[in-house]
């Protein structure tokens, strides 16, 4: 009776594994587990690519060579297969994929390219975390679609300069949890990061502060330590295609016309006050020159913003005409957040232009600003995006607008049957702390796994027409406080688990208990993918 009591319990353990082991996040629509059977990869195990899954099979074939050393073969087996394919079918939501594995090997079918790859991240995630030397898949049958049609996270490269190679771990990051989009932002007061080729200055002068602050704002002093970066256009090039090869679309933000400071330094005649100094916040060591337009060494808000002069214009067009060969994405993002308007009030030019444009106020002059920027970038096939602060003195005629500020302005633009991205700070900044007794400096606020886990993006106030215009949400990370990528990750991870089964799962299928249990595998992942995540991130959302 002993042996047969024992024999089950081992039984029971190795089906509780088997559950263990598929602990896909996000979590899939419908999932089937056949428990106690396996399928066993080798590198006598082959894959099949159809035409239009070559990307995704150049991916399962290079995460198996470095993670398990497994290396598979591109001709088909009847004994042992990954079989990857695409069957159309208008109907399907984009992306949708279904995933059968069998003893003898597995099936990935997508409805497009798209649906191939985020197969094969579900083949990743079923896949065991505890390496062993042995690489069991178990049974399994899954049918899956993403809700939303935008999945993002954005990172702040203005602040603090990330090198390339993080820049793509980043990218890779973001497809392993099947979001589809890259924001980058660009440009900022404290650093201009693309090459410009008709405007060298802005990397030879903006690229670079004198030095930066030390501990929160306005800080403890100054490391009156050179810092920067820039990526040439090539590396741009190479990074969007490396993102393009993982379904992942690139959209740059490049400010204005607030957020300037960086471009106003390398050319002062873009600001209202090309002569007048850089103004340094209250309680700011400054480390350098101060007698002239500089990179700003602190955060914050300052009020030397774009002048709406043609010759601004002709320099943001100019820069927009290099900008938009290497981004294919239909979006350039815009900013057009926290733009005092202190500098146009002051403005002898600004008041005139007020005046012969007719416009109510500086809002309005803001709005025509944003305005002349959208029918530039139609003119070119794009469309912007911009911070909510855009709907301020008339919403640009097809401009999508980013929701930061809480959800108000996104419910606004919706109501205007514009589109919205949903972005507040109480969800989705993930550069908010994560514990209360957090022991690095932050930007500050909390924000544990739990309340991004809990968040909505379709806002209760719009109506079943109106929910149509809210194409999803986006995690933001800025890096006031990130100096380097092993800080950013720690910030973003694990909530950007949270996040993706927000964007991707459908609200029935959420529940935060099971995905807490399908996180401890993912963090096994974690380690695998040698990610500095935060480890101590239990907590309570604020109410």
């Amino acid at each position: 009776m002993k042996k047969i009591l024992l024999a089950i319990g081992l039984l029971a353990a190795v089906l509780d594994g088997v559950s263990q082991q598929v602990s896909i996040v996000p979590k899939p629509q419908e999932i089937t587990v056949t428990d106690g059977q396996f399928f066993r990869l080798s590198t006598a195990t082959t894959v099949s690519s159809g035409k239009g899954t070559e990307k995704s099979a150049k991916f399962l074939k290079d995460y198996l060579a470095k993670i398990y050393n497994i290396v598979l073969d591109n001709k088909r087996s009847a004994k042992s297969a990954i079989i990857l394919k695409i069957e159309s079918n208008k109907n399907a939501i984009p992306g949708s994929y279904s995933l059968t594995s069998t003893t003898s090997g597995i099936t990935v079918i997508g409805v497009d390219a798209e649906g191939v790859f985020y197969g094969v991240q579900s083949i990743i995630q079923i896949l065991p975390a505890d390496f062993n030397g042995e690489v069991s898949v178990p049974v399994v049958k899954i049918s899956d679609a993403p809700r939303f049609q935008y999945r993002g996270l954005m990172l702040d490269c203005g602040r603090h300069f990330m090198p390339v190679d993080f820049v793509k771990k980043y990218i890779d990051l973001i497809a392993l949890h099947k979001m589809n989009t890259f924001h980058w932002h660009l440009t900022e007061d404290q650093g201009w990061r693309i090459e410009i080729k008709k405007y060298p200055k802005l990397t030879e002068v903006g690229a670079w502060r004198n030095g930066s602050i030390i501990g929160h704002h306005p800080g403890k002093g100054n490391d009156e330590t050179k810092s920067g970066g820039f990526y040439t256009q090539e590396e741009v090039k190479d990074i969007v295609k490396y993102a393009a090869d993982r379904y992942i679309t690139v959209i740059p933000e490049i400010e204005m016309p607030g957020h300037s400071s960086a471009a106003i330094a390398a050319y002062p005649e873009l600001s209202c006050f090309p002569d007048q100094p850089t103004q340094v916040l209250p309680g700011v060591t400054w480390y350098g020159p101060r007698d002239g337009k500089e990179v700003q060494q602190s955060w914050g808000v300052y009020p030397d913003i774009f002048v709406p002069s043609e010759n601004t214009f002709k320099f943001l067009e100019d820069v927009l005409s290099e900008i938009i060969p290497l981004f294919p994405s239909k979006y350039v993002h815009i900013g057009g957040d926290e733009a005092p308007k202190d500098y146009w009030k002051k403005s002898e030019f600004c008041q005139k232009l007020i005046k012969e444009k007719g416009l109510k106020d500086e809002e309005g002059l803001q709005s025509y600003f944003i305005h002349r920027i959208e029918k530039y970038l139609n003119s070119k096939g794009k469309q912007i995006i911009g911070w909510d602060e855009i709907l301020e003195g008339g919403l640009a005629p097809n401009a999508t607008v980013m929701s930061w500020r809480g959800e108000e302005g996104g419910i606004s633009a919706a109501k205007q049957k514009h589109n919205v991205i949903m972005t507040p700070g109480k969800y989705v900044y993930l550069d908010h702390a994560q514990r209360k007794n957090e022991d690095s400096v932050t930007i500050g606020g909390y924000l544990p796994v739990q309340q991004v886990y809990g968040y909505e993006p379709v806002p209760k106030e719009l109506s079943a027409d109106e929910q149509k215009y809210v194409l999803g949400a986006q995690g933001n990370v800025w890096t006031e406080y990130m100096t380097v990528p092993a800080k950013v990750e720690y910030m973003v991870f694990p909530r950007l688990a949270a996040l993706s089964e927000v964007l991707w799962t459908q609200p029935a299928n959420k529940n935060y208990t099971d995905f807490t249990k399908r996180l401890d595998e993912e963090l096994k992942r974690y380690r695998k993918w040698d990610v500095n995540y935060c480890k101590d991130f239990s907590g309570q959302p604020d109410q």
